[in-house]
C-alpha cells in the first residue's frame, strides 16, 4: 500500500506539472492581451510599464520558469491583472469555501439519494418503482441543471415561500442550489447502481449464497451492493471535484459567491494569473479526488491489491 501511494504521489506531481506547462503555453497563444481595451488604446509607455510589472516583457521560456518557481517553491499564483490589489491566492481562498460547502452538500444529497434509488429499483426490477427511477435518470441526464434551478426557485421560493430565492447568507440558502446541482448526480448514480446491481444479482456466487440459506439482507448488502457499487465509486472522483470547485451557472443563478465565476471571467478577460491559478487549483483537486477513489477501491473490494 505504501509503495503504491508513493508511486501515485510521484505520478500526481508529474501530471500536475504537465497541466501547468500545457496551460501556460496555450494561454499565451490566445490572441490579444489582458490590457487591450476595445474602446480606447493604451499608450505604448503605459503598456510597457504594465508588461514589466507582470513580467510579460521577458521571453516566454523565462516567464515559464519564473512562474513555475513561484508556484512550486512559494505556492504563489501571482496578482490578478483585472482585479486591482487582489492576489489569485486570496481570491481562491475567499471564494472556494462557498463552492466547497455547496459542492459537498450537493454530493452527499445526490450520491446517497441516487444509490438508494438505484438499489430499490434493482430489487423491484420491471415494476413501477423501477420504471419511475428510469424516468428520473432520463430526466436528470437530459435536462440541464439550470432548468431545475429556475423551476426550484419558482416552486419552492416564489410560490411556496419555503426557501429564499437567492443569495448566500445561511444554511437555508444552500438547499435549492444543492438540489439543483444534486439532481444530475442522482440520475447518474441511480442508473449506474441499478444496472450494476442487476448484473451482480444474476452472478453464480449470489445464487450460491441464497442456496446456503443466508438472510436476504446479507446477500443483498454483503454480496450484492458491495460488488455493484464499484462503478459508482469510479465516477465519484471527477464528479466531486467538479462540484467542490464550483459550477458557474448554478452559482450565478443563486448568487453564490463561489469559485465558478472566476473560471469563466479569467478566460474572457485574459487574466493570465487567474487562468493559471484556477486551472491549477481545479486540476489539483481533481487529481487528489481520483487518488482517493483508487485508495477506496482497496477497502471496498479485497480482490484489488494496490501494492501490485
Amino acid at each position: 500500500m505504501l509503495r503504491y501511494i508513493g508511486k501515485r504521489l510521484i505520478s500526481m506531481a508529474i501530471t500536475l506539472w504537465v497541466v501547468i506547462t500545457i496551460t501556460f503555453f496555450l494561454m499565451h497563444s490566445i490572441p490579444g492581451d489582458p490590457f487591450t481595451n476595445e474602446n480606447r488604446e493604451i499608450q505604448p509607455e503605459i503598456m510597457a510599464n504594465l508588461e514589466a510589472k507582470y513580467g510579460l516583457d521577458k521571453p516566454l521560456p523565462q516567464q515559464y520558469l519564473i512562474y513555475l518557481k513561484n508556484v512550486v517553491i512559494e505556492q504563489d499564483f501571482g496578482d490578478s491583472m483585472k482585479y486591482k490589489n487582489r492576489s489569485v491566492n486570496d481570491m481562491i481562498e475567499q471564494a472556494w469555501p462557498a463552492s466547497f460547502t455547496l459542492g459537498i452538500w450537493s454530493a452527499l444529497f445526490g450520491v446517497l439519494t441516487g444509490l438508494t434509488l438505484g438499489i430499490v429499483a434493482a430489487l423491484n426490477h420491471a415494476k413501477f418503482f423501477d420504471y419511475f427511477v428510469i424516468f428520473i435518470a432520463i430526466l436528470g441526464v437530459s435536462v440541464p441543471n439550470f432548468v431545475f434551478a429556475s423551476l426550484f426557485q419558482y416552486v419552492f421560493a416564489v410560490h411556496l415561500g419555503w426557501f429564499p430565492v437567492a443569495r448566500w447568507d445561511g444554511p437555508e440558502y444552500i438547499v435549492l442550489p444543492a438540489l439543483a446541482l444534486g439532481f444530475r448526480v442522482i440520475a447518474f448514480q441511480a442508473r449506474l447502481m441499478r444496472t450494476s446491481l442487476l448484473d451482480v444479482l444474476n452472478q453464480d456466487y449470489i445464487l450460491t449464497a441464497k442456496a446456503k440459506g443466508l438472510p436476504r439482507a446479507k446477500v443483498i448488502w454483503g454480496h450484492g451492493v458491495r460488488n455493484a457499487i464499484l462503478p459508482n465509486i469510479t465516477v465519484l472522483g471527477p464528479l466531486i471535484a467538479t462540484l467542490l470547485t464550483g459550477t458557474f451557472v448554478i452559482e450565478k443563478i443563486f448568487g453564490v459567491p463561489g469559485l465558478g465565476k472566476f473560471f469563466i471571467q479569467s478566460i474572457q478577460q485574459r487574466d493570465y494569473p487567474l487562468i493559471m491559478g484556477t486551472t491549477i487549483f481545479y486540476s489539483a483537486v481533481l487529481i487528489f479526488m481520483i487518488f482517493l477513489v483508487d485508495i477506496l477501491y482497496g477497502f471496498i473490494d479485497p480482490r484489488i491489491r494496490l501494492d501490485k
